[in-house]
């Protein structure tokens, strides 16, 4: 592995029994994300991207192949030395948010501090602390259903730092958001990228592009060129555009 590299996957395979049938969702990806960059990972649906990120933030194991963070194989790991992971080296960002949505938006970064055993004036102090991070300190007392979309996506990132992860790991993030909270909540991610974190974002937005310091293109699982991925995209266009003449 490049020393320069956090990231680094060589002959990576993940394959899902669907029924009687197998599928690839990874299919021998080698792959190398550099230390302190902002990588985007682009694919359409199906290549496997989304995969990808559950395995390297210890959410899934692969079938075959490995996968090693700052050195460490993480599918050496037991289920606890996983959790220990999660804990302590990585953020999570989901499309959908994941808010409790009976709690406010102060009480949803705390949350995950219960089960690390910060006690609870320092949970609410940091909680606010975070929030005010993201732009959301008047708004600590909404829960979700008062929030907007951009809104509770920022809730979700303040809930994704409480940790202080070197790493950040965001799943198709402005998938649910209008062109303008899409576009506030990619600036807050760089900020978190220039403020020393490395950044993994999958993702099916160009807009993300602009933000990136490395991107690597997915197709059926395995990394192809920037070229290549054009000329598919290209094809899948002109596929559905035939099959809607007809």
């Amino acid at each position: 592995m490049n020393t320069a590299s956090l990231i680094c996957t060589q002959g990576l395979t993940k394959i899902f029994q669907m029924g009687r049938q197998q599928v690839r969702a990874l299919d021998g990806l080698d792959l190398e994300i550099p230390a302190n960059s902002f990588t985007t990972i682009m694919g359409p649906s199906g290549s496997g991207k989304s995969t990808l990120l559950y395995i390297l933030g210890g959410l899934d194991r692969p079938t075959g192949g490995s996968v090693k963070v700052d050195g460490v194989g993480l599918e050496k790991m037991d289920e606890n030395d996983l959790a220990i992971y999660r804990r302590n080296k990585v953020g999570f960002v989901f499309q959908s948010f994941n808010l409790v949505t009976s709690m406010t938006a102060l009480e949803n970064v705390a949350f995950p501090m219960r089960f690390m055993g910060t006690p609870g004036r320092k949970r609410h102090d940091l909680a606010q602390k975070l929030l005010a991070q993201v732009g959301l300190e008047k708004r600590a007392h909404h829960r979700p259903t008062e929030l907007s979309g951009g809104q509770q996506q920022r809730v979700a990132i303040a809930r994704a730092l409480v940790n202080n992860p070197p790493l950040i790991l965001a799943d198709e993030p402005t998938g649910n958001l209008d062109t303008s909270s899409g576009m506030s909540i990619m600036q807050l991610l760089s900020e978190l990228h220039n403020a020393g974190r490395t950044v993994v974002v999958v993702t099916h937005d160009p807009r993300m592009l602009r933000f990136a310091t490395h991107v690597v293109y997915l197709l059926d699982g395995k990394s192809v060129s920037e070229a290549e991925y054009r000329a598919a995209s290209e094809m899948q266009t002109f596929e559905s555009h035939e099959e809607i003449s007809a």
